[in-house]
């Protein structure tokens, strides 16, 4: 059998699926799943073109991944053929663990779960049924393969995750400010001490990736209306896992139902052997047809929760700089009261949080810059843009969502 395939994509043009191994992850079940999870959630109710998959941009991820060892080893680093397969399968498999609208899912059904450490829990699972060929993919992922800048580009703020999503997300909202020049940046890259670094004369086009990175997390990944989505979506959950606690009967598939009904630690995916078979039988199709069932249950909150979601009518959402005082929430309440809610439903139409904006985390996570002098840089070092140092602040909003015109009553 030919395994050897090209998809055309219509960010990059043709992506190769260049060995066997590669070929046999894309078929697996654990990665055909994320043809059915959208990468950007919710996003189609601000942006409608965003539906696009973490299908799309695991295979996107991949192909950036390819061209960055290619650029590796023109410029004399010796990478083994071996290695190659191994970064490409660990970038293509880095979004395994993700379940249906990703964020939303971990803080209510798998609470203090994250994503990344069920991603880890799945690729061992393949790596086993792939008889170890897996072994230098999971060191790179983990970060314990002893040439460290393979991590990085796996997992780091330079890495082949945000460059496709940056682009990728860009592409499909229409939000143009957040293209970044993949080819060019690409082509700076270099290794130097065994870090990953980015030529000096790539300075800007580093620049204009954390400023498209930044402006796309207030224009599309922390919009407003997205949040106050993301909201009610994390309601609509709590409120269902709250009823299906005290015993009420809910429709749900299968897996959904058991995660719906149990809380699961990490621990528990090594403890139920069936347990990761059933999260890979979780994807967006599973919510939303509850979504659609619950809209008619005969739990006023959760049915008019459900409803005011599938017909887009979205909580009212306000941000603020400090978090909002109490005479402001309790003048909401007071409003949501007064339309019909009763005052121990209130909390499901009245939702406060805080969310970051930190663009590029110099402490945590520096972007080095090789000078010509052959020094390596900081990239808020190396850059003349001021800017560049005000992006390494944490930019924090709090916000307000509420139901606005809603009644319980009838």
């Amino acid at each position: 059998m030919n395994k050897r395939k090209i998809i055309n994509d219509p960010v990059y043009g043709f992506i190769s699926i260049s060995s066997d191994l590669l070929y046999d992850l894309v078929d697996h079940p654990y990665f055909q799943r994320l043809r059915r999870i959208k990468q950007l959630g919710l996003a189609d109710v601000v942006y409608p073109g965003a539906l696009h998959t973490r299908f799309h941009h695991a295979l996107g991820a991949m192909h950036l991944m390819t061209q960055a060892l290619k650029v590796l080893q023109e410029k004399g680093h010796s990478i083994s053929e071996p290695e190659i397969e191994a970064a490409q399968a660990a970038i293509l498999l880095h979004d395994l663990g993700h379940g249906p609208f990703s964020h939303v899912l971990e803080s209510v059904l798998l609470e203090h779960v994250a994503h990344e450490s069920i991603t880890l829990v799945m690729m061992k699972a393949l790596n086993r049924q792939m008889d170890g060929r897996l072994n230098l993919a999971i060191q790179m992922f983990e970060g314990t393969y002893p040439r460290k800048f393979f991590h990085q580009m796996v997992s780091s703020q330079l890495d082949m995750d945000r460059m496709d999503y940056l682009n990728r997300d860009s592409f499909y909202t229409g939000v143009i400010e957040g293209s970044i020049g993949a080819d060019r940046l690409i082509k700076m890259l270099d290794v130097s001490d065994d870090q990953l670094v980015v030529e000096e004369k790539g300075l800007l086009s580093i620049e204009n990736f954390l400023h498209a990175r930044r402006l796309m997390y207030w224009q599309v990944y922390l919009h407003k209306t997205l949040l106050s989505a993301q909201a009610m979506l994390t309601q609509i959950l709590q409120r269902a896992r709250e009823l299906s606690e005290s015993g009420a009967t809910l429709f749900a598939t299968p897996d959904f139902a058991r995660f719906l009904h149990n809380n699961y630690s990490l621990e528990d995916f090594d403890i139920h052997q069936d347990l990761l078979e059933s999260f890979n039988g979780l994807d967006d199709n599973d919510v939303w047809a509850s979504v659609k069932g619950w809209r008619t249950h005969s739990d006023a909150v959760l049915s008019t929760l459900c409803k005011m979601l599938l017909n887009r009518k979205l909580f009212k959402i306000t941000f603020y700089d400090s978090p909002p005082n109490e005479a402001l929430l309790a003048d909401l309440r007071s409003q949501l009261i007064t339309s019909g809610i009763a005052e121990d439903q209130t909390d499901y139409f009245l939702v406060t949080g805080e969310t970051t904006n930190w663009a590029y985390a110099k402490e945590l996570d520096p972007i080095r810059v090789k000078m010509k002098n052959g020094l390596l840089l900081d990239i808020a070092d190396a850059s003349d843009i001021p800017t560049i140092k005000a992006l390494t602040k944490i930019v924090r909003k709090y916000y307000v969502c509420w139901a606005k015109n809603v009644s319980l009553r009838g």
